[in-house]
């Protein structure tokens, strides 16, 4: 039965539980007045089962209503939201049955208390239309959610991409050569690897990497960064390795179409992360880094030149701290900042065990200009000016112990910034943050060096309690909103609490 079948079975069955209930009747009476047995009245209100015409005609008798009535999208009007929910198509294009749930789920307990429930959903639905969320915001947002209760780490991919790493010899320390990545593709896939059309066609100047599933062709720019060119072929080899069909088929996204598009596409570049930069390998490094007495940027740069990877790829391979340094509480941000603009934006993060205090605010707010990520970016931007080779400059790494002024919390801080390749008038720093309590002094030994700067910092200035900071870009607004109303409670209190 299709999706259009699919929502008329669950408006009838609102619709039968509503005039049921409406009458003060159960199963039973349900049943000595239609001629139904109550199991299946049951399934008709869960939305299970759809009656043949002359039972529609029962019912609707049996009820005091047109079979018309019974069979059309009008609700009654305290399910309203419910209709308006259903015929948005929100919750059916949201990847439910992914978590275990499924729409009559969903509104069966939204029809149990209707009143408070869909003045829930009311709210959410006009939220949402506000702020123009879109079903792919909310795919990403599962799918980070899915990350994040898995720590970010995956025994079963890692596993195939070991076996793969195995049966094909790939470097077991790196780096893993895209020419080697290349020949697997066209010899064991075969696949046919374009490496001019994308970059005569002006329009797709932007796309990365395409791919023609028909034809096995996959696209690469000709202006792509051998790090990048790397991780594409790697990331093929994800799709084609795991066997995932449902993909996006080109690199950035144009239109995000399911919530398995977005999640295969996740797991296909985990399994590039792990052919790229091997798991033990890479935890051998990470124990020889951690245990240096004090911080060397060159040490951090040093294992990005080992494994010939991007930022994005090495400290999506620091996931393997939770799993080989017990360490949990852990943030990763991915920064943009246009040097024209002077705006900086989040445009990834990821959250371990517990929602940290350097995130994305999605309110269009003025993010602390006294992050690590800022002198990284004023460094690039320094470096920029005088580089006569704009594709070629330098990294800049840095550590930093961020105190959050309004929380105490204290994260030790290590990131990697670059340009955007090939827009440099773009940087992009990879952020991420350890909680620095007694277990992370004692693995990470280089974060105990007094070199490395002790910084106050907030989350936004609009709502930071910093007033006198020296680096504010913006009015703490928000912060004194908040203040004033914290002091009209205080004085009501008093005014309606005295004797």
């Amino acid at each position: 039965m299709g999706k259009d079948k699919h929502l008329q079975r669950i408006l009838l069955g609102l619709k039968v539980r509503q005039l049921r209930q409406s009458r003060g009747w159960n199963f039973d009476e349900m049943s000595r007045q239609t001629g139904m047995s109550p199991s299946y009245l049951n399934e008709i209100e869960k939305g299970k089962k759809y009656p043949q015409p002359e039972s529609l005609e029962k019912l609707a008798a049996a009820l005091g209503v047109s079979t018309e009535f019974l069979t059309s999208a009008e609700l009654p009007a305290q399910y309203a939201p419910i209709s308006r929910l259903l015929e948005s198509n929100f919750l059916s294009e949201l990847p439910l049955d992914f978590f275990g749930l499924n729409l009559q789920q969903l509104v069966e307990i939204m029809a149990r208390a209707p009143d408070r429930v869909n003045a829930f959903v009311s709210a959410m639905l006009d939220i949402a239309r506000h702020y123009s969320v879109h079903n792919e915001h909310f795919y990403f947002a599962a799918l980070r959610a899915y990350q994040e209760l898995h720590l970010n780490y995956f025994p079963d991919i890692e596993a195939t991409a070991a076996a793969f790493a195995q049966e094909h010899q790939l470097p077991v320390r790196g780096p893993v050569s895209a020419a080697l990545l290349e020949r697997i593709l066209l010899e064991k896939f075969n696949y046919t690897i374009d490496d001019q059309t994308l970059g005569q066609q002006p329009l797709l100047q932007g796309v990365r990497a395409a791919f023609h599933p028909e034809q096995r062709r996959l696209y690469l720019h000709p202006s792509l960064h051998p790090h990048q060119r790397a991780f594409q072929l790697a990331k093929e080899l994800g799709f084609a390795t795991l066997q995932l069909e449902k993909r996006p088929c080109a690199t950035p996204w144009l239109r995000v179409r399911s919530f398995e598009e977005v999640l295969n596409n996740y797991r296909a570049a985990y399994f590039a992360v792990s052919i790229l930069v091997p798991q033990t390998a890479f935890i051998e490094d990470l124990h020889a880094f951690f245990l240096a007495s004090s911080w060397q940027e060159s040490n951090l740069l040093g294992l990005l030149k080992k494994y010939q990877v991007s930022p994005e790829v090495l400290f999506q391979r620091f996931n393997v701290l939770s799993h080989a340094f017990d360490l949990h509480q852990i943030f990763f941000l991915r920064l943009i900042y246009d040097v024209e603009s002077q705006h900086l934006d989040i445009d990834k993060e990821l959250h371990l065990n517990r929602r940290h205090r350097p995130q994305a605010s999605g309110l269009g707010q003025t993010y602390c200009r006294r992050w690590l990520s800022a002198d990284l970016f004023q460094q690039l931007h320094t470096a920029a000016a005088s580089a006569s080779a704009p594709n070629e400059l330098p990294m800049a790494a840095g550590a930093q112990h961020m105190v959050f002024a309004d929380s105490g919390e204290e994260y030790l801080c290590l990131a990697v910034a670059k340009t955007a390749y090939p827009t440099p008038n773009r940087f992009v720093c990879i952020m991420l943050g350890v909680e620095w309590d007694d277990h992370a002094r004692e693995v990470i030994r280089f974060s105990n060096d007094p070199t490395i700067e002790r910084r106050m910092v907030g989350v936004t200035c609009e709502r930071c309690s910093w007033l006198d900071c020296p680096q504010r870009s913006a009015a703490p607004s928000e912060y004194l909103r908040r203040e004033q109303r914290r002091q009209m409670e205080n004085a009501l209190n008093l005014l309606t609490k005295q004797p």
